[in-house]
């Protein structure tokens, strides 16, 4: 099913699971008064289409539940259902290369802090996404800024939740970015050390070594996990450390992972620059063999 791009979500064609059943694209409604758009009670995920199978499926459902779990609520099907819709949502619309974004909320039965007498909701939709960012500026480096907002201490939130309470400050994040001409913002947590990017986990490269943030307080994301795990294979040594701002003039290379923005080089953090080279390509090219493996049990795990 093809849509154009510049065509608004809520107005493309296609087909949505929603609450077990499958639906015409701009009938999935929901209604004014949903607890999950009111106090954000609601968990999702991003998950890649490659080849029409999704890359390390069983993973990203794993952390749905999870992530639901830590709000209080359960998801109330069986993963293997959720994944076999999954798969048949694919199919019917007809996505080759793309995007499944699978979200958990809770309805609009209760408004009020507590939300115990709410259903939960879940739904399913999926497009063709070829590349998160601009390929023109992936190809030669994007440009991060340093946010004004910071993560905050693990003490504050569920952190380890997918959770769409924890991306209001990446969206300030990134539209102040994008207002000052960047692509994308580094952001910071409460101590002043190195996190994240909006919505990507950030490596450096020093001397052959690769070197990323200890994620105590942002998203493990899984693709980090599976770069670390493609750099290792490679014998690249991988060290995760808590790093610090005053340390970005000293690293020669830089790049961001996420399932949206896969291996993404980094040219320029506000004045330092990078040049993207032989581990970013070797880790960029990697990560896609990696992931367009889908015949093996690496694309359904």
């Amino acid at each position: 099913m093809t849509t154009a791009p510049n065509v608004p979500f809520d107005q493309r064609e296609g087909t949505i699971w929603l609450d077990g059943r499958f639906v015409e694209w701009k009938s999935a409604r929901i209604h004014v008064l949903t607890h999950g758009l009111h106090y954000a009670s609601c968990v999702y995920e991003g998950e890649r289409v490659y080849s029409g199978s999704v890359f390390r499926l069983r993973a990203h459902t794993d952390r749905l539940y999870r992530s639901a779990q830590m709000l209080d609520f359960a998801i109330p099907y069986a993963k293997e259902e959720l994944e076999a819709a999954t798969a048949e949502l694919i199919e019917r619309n007809e996505i080759v290369n793309g995007y499944v974004r699978p979200i958990a909320w809770r309805g609009s039965e209760q408004i009020s802090t507590s939300a115990r007498a709410t259903r939960i909701h879940v739904a399913l939709a999926c497009w063709s996404w070829p590349s998160y960012f601009d390929p023109a500026a992936k190809e030669k480096g994007i440009a991060l800024q340093t946010a004004k907002w910071r993560r905050p201490p693990p003490v504050s939130s569920p952190y380890e939740a997918k959770a769409s309470s924890h991306y209001m400050i990446a969206t300030l994040c990134k539209h102040q970015a994008e207002a000052n001409g960047f692509h994308d913002a580094l952001m910071l947590d409460w101590r002043g050390q190195i996190a994240e990017a909006t919505s990507a986990n950030i490596f450096f490269v020093r001397d052959g070594v690769l070197h990323t943030p200890t994620p105590d307080c942002f998203l493990d994301g899984i693709t980090r996990r599976t770069v670390i795990d493609l750099a290792r294979e490679r014998g690249i040594e991988v060290v995760e450390r808590p790093m610090f701002p005053d340390e970005l003039d000293s690293f020669s290379e830089c790049f961001l992972t996420g399932t949206a923005a896969e291996v993404c080089p980094v040219g320029r953090i506000d004045a330092h620059a990078y040049q993207p080279s032989t581990i970013t390509f070797d880790l960029m090219g990697a990560y896609s063999e990696r992931v367009n493996q889908v015949e093996g049990a690496l694309a359904h795990e």
